[in-house]
């Protein structure tokens, strides 16, 4: 799908993330390790530039955290915001919308977002996670919302994202009871498509970003698009985006293709 001689993004210019690129996905790894990778302002900065990059060459974006270990150490995707940065910030910090103008921009990258969960996301962690397209978990997960207690809310898209993905009831009982669900919880609820042991995770979301990839990627970008304009915008987007997709030769090559597979 992607074009393998298109400028790639340089691993090693990232402190924070380990970034590794193929053909048709980019895989960023949280890498704060020695904070449960909280998210500061050097990792929101260096998950912006991968958004930019995404933005101009579009592939599928992997988001996992570190992994577990054969001697029992947890994974862990991400605690939350820092909480040493977080406590000093002001008024005019949160106006700002730090981490809520990164994670809709991760929203709404050309193509999906998969988030590998494993071990702790909580907080701003479990943001960066609602903002992906499909979120796959492993038994060990621990999501939730611990934002009221420490005297703040949830503002980085959990108070409405939530409650899209979830529904009213439980999204209240994460963000105002502080309940933390666990990796069965999340596939229960919705929040997560799939369950699987920590030793598959990237397995999975790396069978799961080929699957997407084998699809066309203008009628993929097209249809995550208008999958997120608002109800009133329908049914007048779909005609429009499918107008557009009608004439694009992806289109007639691969008709014409599963035609030809039928006849044999």
């Amino acid at each position: 799908m992607a074009d393998d001689g298109a400028a790639r993004l340089d691993a090693a210019t990232f402190a924070t993330l380990l970034v590794t690129e193929t053909g048709d996905t980019v895989a960023v790894q949280l890498n704060r390790p020695a904070v449960r990778n909280a998210i500061d302002a050097a990792m929101v900065a260096e998950l912006h530039a991968v958004c930019a990059y995404l933005e101009e060459t579009p592939k599928v974006l992997i988001l996992s955290g570190s992994p577990g270990s054969a001697d029992g150490a947890k994974g862990i995707f991400a605690s939350g915001a820092d909480i040493a940065e977080l406590r000093e910030r002001r008024r005019e910090d949160a106006l700002a919308g730090i981490n809520s103008a990164l994670f809709d921009r991760i929203a709404k990258l050309p193509m999906p977002v998969i988030a590998a969960l494993d071990g702790y996301a909580l907080g701003g962690g479990a943001e960066l996670a609602y903002a992906a397209d499909f979120r796959i978990g492993t038994s060990a997960l621990r999501m939730g919302q611990p934002e009221t207690g420490l005297g703040i809310m949830a503002a980085a898209g959990a108070t409405w994202r939530l409650k899209e993905l979830v529904g009213e009831p439980a999204a209240k009982e994460i963000l105002l009871a502080g309940r933390i669900l666990t990796g069965e919880d999340c596939l229960r609820l919705g929040l997560i498509t799939e369950l699987v042991e920590p030793a598959g995770l990237l397995t999975a979301a790396h069978e799961l970003a080929q699957r997407i990839a084998r699809q066309d990627p203008l009628a993929i970008q097209t249809t995550k698009r208008v999958f997120h304009e608002p109800r009133e915008a329908h049914p007048e987007v779909d005609n429009q985006a499918q107008a557009g997709l009608f004439e694009s030769p992806a289109k007639f090559a691969r008709m014409q293709a599963f035609l030809d597979k039928r006849k044999k």
